[in-house]
């Protein structure tokens, strides 16, 4: 009956790290796996001192693509042509206007940027 019981921890055991694992691989969902055809990569970071309890959301083209806690951003593949990224603080902070950029993405290539503040309102900076 021990020798049972062991068995069945142990498949247990393999079960959960296989579920584990292959919840850990589709994080990110956006950025994993190779480039669509035709699209460029678009990053959004949030600085460093962006806030311990506010979240930074990403929108492009007007539709919400998440929300970004400390440690967290955006990674994600746009079609080529002219898009508008937006970053706003969540909650709201009154007064704050949101970050705007209008991108026009070329295929094959990566565009960073750093949600920040700059005198209250939020700021995308281009990374180099």
């Amino acid at each position: 009956m021990k020798r049972y019981s062991s068995i069945i921890h142990i498949v247990s055991l393999a079960f959960a790290c296989l579920i584990f694992s292959s919840c850990a691989g589709n994080q990110g969902g956006l950025g994993a796996g190779p480039a669509p055809a035709n699209s460029g990569h678009l990053i959004v970071t949030r600085v460093a001192n962006f806030g311990e309890n506010l979240g930074l959301v990403v929108s492009v083209d007007g539709k919400d693509v998440g929300s970004f806690s400390e440690g967290r951003s955006y990674s994600g593949y746009l079609s080529a042509g002219q898009h508008v990224i937006t970053a706003r603080a969540d909650p709201h902070q009154p007064g704050a206007r949101p970050g705007r950029k209008t991108l026009t993405v070329q295929a094959g290539r990566t565009y960073s940027y750093t949600a920040a503040w700059s005198g209250g309102n939020l700021v995308l900076v281009r990374n180099p």
